[in-house]
């Protein structure tokens, strides 16, 4: 509610200054073609995130030095620090990457973003840009006409370009008009109070825009008009480094903890560098000037040397930070604790709005909030429906033994269990992989991880069902006294626990194929039993062992375990048997 006040309070500034000053219009214009122009070049970028982008990002979180690296080259290249962020924190919401890489993309995308302001004063204020940004354009909308993905990809990259280009022509030529009618350097602001007032006003700029690429064109355009002092340009780029995070506490708004966390990474890293460039400006502006010299760039060339500023304080910021990085990773971890990770299974650890920007992202959330309700709600149900501890069941402790000692029943209401800690789960779980599926772009192989998920769901949803009929015979027949009886649901007990005894290595020891090998072999045996007949109940019903009811349910119950088992190693081998990344550009 409050952000859409503010949005009408911004239009009808922005509409009456259009209207009281028509000379205002073309750098209001440049501006708006330039963030279109931005806008259109992150839609290209995104069509090559599903695959060499994911993968470099995910793969270069390894080493510190790799990550900064990493994203200082790929925002250079993209021109958007925001597109960097926003996958960022849509790996860490999904667990893809730790938080430190996160940090050390973020860090590294702060020092990318300063190609902009280069970009800008070598080539957007030196040539006549219009006659780069036309052809780009041109060739652009021709690409973008292309059905292949990749072909509509480049279009927009150069499109975007084209837009980003012209946008600072226009902006450049609005000052130039609007100073013959209003000179803005009249207001200029000398010492300290200047640069807290400009910086300020860089912030202030930077949230309305949302990008300090868009903040550095303007300043730079302003700044090679005579419109702003080359000092209050040094501020205002300070101003335009704060403001940018205000994009990534936005993106992590529907992030779980991990993706806030990194949104808070970027806030106080940004903040601290802003704060010691303010401290620094006039020292860093005399190393400017010294560096200037060294690299003969004229002493009037402001534009060059804000360029300079820029960079220097950047890079002098991630020099800063870099030793306090473990002591900013445990401030954050402590700050955000995984609170939804202690709460009960029914509601989404990884399934998050951050995570559906990028389909590899999405597919992990799904991958690993349907492995997380495997693992605390279904085993748990399973188990306790054939009155086992888990903890027995993860021992290494014979079968029989645990079978022989676990008497006591559990008294636990099956369907209750799965109304409180499954179905609802569950039901976000498919509506997740619905709007994944028809909102992501997925390929084939893509489509059918999504496909093999919903499956897995499915049959554990099956086999809770499968359970509960299996749970309320073992309470009956424990009180019937019938050895014969109790010694066929023993018998029963132990086959489910051996194949939960199975899985659980299989999901947790190294030995994957190991475990994988029994798995097979456990459901080709609960495939086989399904079509012959249980010859032991057989013999009872012939000796009169037991009672024609106690026989329909026995042999029920015994097509129940066999379907339990069968299901039990499908989900087993849909969601722990994959070994390709998701990410991986031939998924």
């Amino acid at each position: 509610m409050v952000r859409n006040i503010f949005f009408l309070i911004l239009l009808v500034l922005l509409g009456v200054s259009l209207y009281l000053n028509p000379n205002f219009q073309t750098i209001a214009a440049g501006i708006a073609i330039l963030l279109f122009g931005m806008i259109m070049l992150e839609e290209g970028f995104r069509v090559f995130t599903k695959g060499p982008l994911q993968n470099i990002l995910r793969k270069a979180t390894d080493k510190l030095y790799k990550s900064i690296s990493t994203g200082a080259v790929i925002t250079a290249l993209m021109q958007s620090s925001s597109l960097v962020s926003v996958v960022t924190i849509s790996f860490i919401s999904a667990g893809l990457i730790s938080l430190a890489g996160g940090i050390g993309l973020i860090f590294g995308a702060n020092i990318g973003t300063t190609a902009t302001a280069w970009l800008v004063a070598v080539f957007g204020l030196k040539i006549k840009i219009s006659a780069l940004a036309m052809p780009m354009l041109v060739f652009g909308v021709i690409f973008s006409f292309q059905k292949k993905a990749s072909f509509k990809g480049l279009g927009n990259i150069l499109a975007g370009l084209g837009f980003f280009f012209l946008g600072i022509y226009y902006m450049k030529e609005g000052f130039e008009v609007f100073k013959q009618y209003i000179d803005l350097s009249q207001y200029a602001m000398s010492g300290y109070l200047g640069v807290l007032v400009y910086a300020g006003l860089g912030i202030i700029i930077t949230t309305v825009l949302q990008s300090s690429s868009a903040t550095l064109a303007l300043i730079l355009t302003a700044l090679a008009a005579g419109q702003i002092e080359y000092e209050n340009a040094l501020a205002l780029a300070i101003g335009a480094n704060v403001g940018t995070t205000i994009t990534a506490v936005l993106g992590a708004l529907g992030s779980n903890s991990a993706g806030k966390r990194l949104a808070i990474a970027h806030f106080i890293f940004n903040s601290i560098t802003g704060l010691v460039a303010i401290a620094l400006i006039f020292p860093l502006a005399k190393a400017v000037n010294y560096l200037s010299d060294s690299l003969h760039i004229a002493p009037t060339n402001y534009t060059l040397k804000l360029a300079l500023f820029h960079t220097i304080f950047n890079v002098l910021g991630v020099l800063i930070m870099l030793p306090f990085i473990k002591n900013l990773e445990r401030f954050l971890l402590r700050f955000f604790t995984k609170t939804k990770q202690t709460k009960d299974v029914h509601e989404p650890k990884y399934l998050n709005t951050a995570a559906l920007k990028f389909s590899g992202s999405a597919i992990t959330a799904l991958l690993k909030e349907s492995k997380y309700l495997f693992k605390k709600s279904i085993f748990e149900i399973v188990a306790h429906a054939l009155n086992i501890h888990r903890h027995d069941i993860r021992s290494d402790e014979k079968l029989k033994a645990v079978i022989k000692k676990s008497t006591e029943d559990f008294q636990i209401n099956v369907d209750e269990l799965y109304y409180s800690k499954v179905k609802v789960i569950y039901g976000e779980i498919i509506k997740y992989a619905a709007i994944t599926e028809s909102e992501l772009r997925l390929n084939s192989k893509q489509i059918k991880a999504v496909t093999d998920i919903k499956i897995a769901n499915r049959k554990m949803v099956e086999i809770i069902k499968h359970s509960a009929d299996l749970n309320k015979n073992i309470t009956e027949i424990s009180n019937t006294g019938n050895e014969h009886l109790q010694k066929e649901y023993d018998s029963y007990r132990k086959k489910i626990t051996k194949v939960l005894r199975v899985i659980y290595f299989f999901r947790t020891e190294n030995n994957v194929e190991k475990y994988a090998e029994k798995l097979k072999k456990l459901k080709k045996e609960a495939k086989a039993n399904l079509r012959q007949s249980n010859t032991s109940i057989d013999r009872l019903i012939r000796k009169d062992l037991i009672t024609a009811k106690e026989a329909s349910s026995l042999f029920n119950d015994y097509s129940n375990v066999n379907d339990i088992i069968s299901k039990l190693i499908d989900v087993a081998e849909l969601l722990y048997a994959k070994h390709d990344s998701l990410l991986d550009q031939k998924l």
